[in-house]
């Protein structure tokens, strides 16, 4: 399956996510939604924000050109809030998935949905 299959199909085509990307861990969008742009900028800050969660805990973490309340931040997986809106951001081995839901969207959903991709990439070597 190619890149932009894994959004369309495993990331949004579940109903559990809105908008996602698959940005390289080396920076650079390997795919995306229509009209969901991961900036080099916050590419940066997220793969950084990976390594040492703590700028991400005091400012939050930019997606999309949009600001969340970073919830939790480890060397696996990054999980905003905005509102009603969040977003799921999960370390794999080569790349990191990032997946955007909204109102009424379940946090808890989308989490699943993206960490379970993420596990799955793993498993292949990505």
């Amino acid at each position: 399956m190619s890149w932009q299959g894994y959004v369309d199909t495993n990331l949004v085509g579940t109903g559990k996510v809105t908008t996602a990307a698959i940005i390289g861990l080396k920076g650079g969008v390997w795919a995306a939604s229509p009209g969901f742009n991961v900036s080099p900028e916050e590419q940066q800050a997220i793969i950084k924000g990976l390594d040492d969660p703590t700028p991400l805990q005091a400012s939050g973490v930019y997606v999309n050109g949009k600001k969340y309340l970073t919830l939790q931040a480890n060397p696996r997986s990054i999980y905003g809030k905005a509102a009603g809106d969040g977003v799921c951001i999960v370390r794999t081995s080569q790349a990191v998935l990032i997946g955007a839901y909204t109102s009424p969207l379940l946090p808890g959903d989308a989490n699943k949905v993206v960490e379970g991709l993420a596990d799955y990439l793993i498993s292949v070597g990505y």
